[in-house]
C-alpha cells in the first residue's frame, strides 16, 4: 500500500516574530516556523495505517528550504520512508488554489498512484480548510488518475486492503454532533478531524509500532537533509509559472496586520515552602477566589 501525507510549515506565533514583506505577503524564509498542528493528526492516521497493513509512506511539504527540517519532524512523528519538498521562488506567496495545483502536480510524479493521500483539516495560518480537497481535485482533473473519494473530518478508519476499500467514521456537526460511517473505493483522500483517535488494540499492532519507532528514531536522527530529502522545483514539475506561486492566486489579500507578540505584564513572587509567613500570605491571597465570590 501507497501512502502520501501532505504537511505545511507554519508560523510559530508564540514567538511573535511573524516577518512580513512590504507588500504584505508573508516571508517564510525570516520567520520561525513549526509543524502546522492539524497535519499531526494526519500523520497519525497514516502511522495507523501503516501499522496494521503495511506499506509505502511519502511525507510531501511545499515551502522553503528550511521546511526540510519541519519534513524530518514529521519523519519522527509518522515513520515516513521518504521525504519530499517542492519549493522555489515561483511557488512563493501561494493561496490555497495555487498550492494544492502544485501539491497534485507533485504527487502525479510518483511511479504509482498512492492507495490512500491524508491531510489535515486546515492551516493554523490560514484557516480556510481549502487545500486538502482543492488538491485532491486537481489530481483528479488528470485524466491518468483515478477519480478517487474525498473523505473529510475523518476521526478514525480501518482499510481492507484485499477489498480495497476504506471504511471511515467521520464527524458531522450541525445542530448536534452526528458520526456517520463512509465506506469507500480505494484510492481515497482522507482530511483527518482534529477528534481523530487511532487505536491499536491487537498486541501485534502494539510490537509493530514499537518496532517502527525503533527503526525511524534511527532513520530520522541520521538523515542528511541535503541528501535525503527529494526537491522538485517548478521545472522538474514542468509547472507554468503563471499558474502557481502568486501569479497563479486567484485570492487577492486586501492588508495584514501583524500580531505582536504581547509583554509580559505579571511579577512572580518566589516563596519558600519553609518560611511560614510567606506561605500564610499565599494562602491569604487565594482564599478569597476559594470561596467562588
Amino acid at each position: 500500500m501507497d501512502m502520501v501525507v501532505l504537511t505545511k510549515g507554519v508560523p510559530d506565533f508564540r514567538e511573535g516574530k511573524v516577518s512580513f514583506d512590504e507588500d504584505g505577503h508573508l516571508e517564510r524564509g525570516k520567520t520561525p516556523t513549526v509543524m502546522n498542528p492539524n497535519d499531526k493528526i494526519a500523520l497519525r492516521a497514516a502511522l495507523e495505517t501503516k501499522v496494521k497493513e503495511g506499506g509505502h509512506v511519502s511525507l510531501m511539504s511545499m515551502g522553503p528550504p528550511g521546511y526540510k527540517e519541519i519534513l524530518q519532524e514529521g519523519m519522527e512523528d509518522i515513520y515516513a520512508d521518504d521525504l519530499y519538498l517542492l519549493s522555489d521562488r515561483e511557488m512563493g506567496a501561494a493561496d490555497t488554489w495555487a498550492t494544492a495545483m502544485t501539491v497534485a502536480t507533485g504527487i502525479e510524479q510518483f511511479e504509482s498512484e498512492p492507495d490512500l493521500i491524508f491531510a489535515g483539516f486546515k492551516t493554523a495560518d490560514g484557516e480556510t480548510g481549502h487545500t486538502g480537497p482543492q488538491t485532491n481535485w486537481c489530481i483528479d482533473i488528470n485524466e491518468n488518475l483515478t477519480d478517487r473519494p474525498l473523505i473529510t473530518h475523518v476521526i478514525s478508519l480501518e482499510v481492507d486492503e484485499d477489498e480495497g476499500t476504506v471504511r471511515a467514521k467521520r464527524l458531522v456537526e450541525g445542530d448536534i454532533s452526528e458520526i456517520e460511517t463512509i465506506e469507500a473505493d480505494l484510492p481515497a483522500f482522507i482530511v483527518t478531524d482534529p477528534e481523530f483517535e487511532a487505536n491499536y488494540r491487537k498486541a501485534d499492532h502494539r510490537l509493530r509500532y514499537k518496532d517502527l519507532r525503533e527503526e525511524t528514531k534511527q532513520r530520522a536522527a541520521d538523515i542528511d537533509l541535503e541528501e535525503d530529502v527529494t526537491v522538485w522545483n517548478h521545472d522538474a514539475l514542468n509547472l507554468d509559472p503563471d499558474f502557481i506561486g502568486l501569479d497563479g492566486s486567484p485570492t487577492i489579500v486586501a492588508g495584514v496586520d501583524p500580531i505582536p507578540k504581547g509583554p509580559s505584564e505579571r511579577d512572580a513572587m518566589l516563596i519558600d515552602p519553609n518560611d511560614e509567613e510567606g506561605m500564610e500570605a499565599v494562602f491569604e491571597e487565594m482564599s478569597e477566589f476559594a470561596t467562588g465570590d
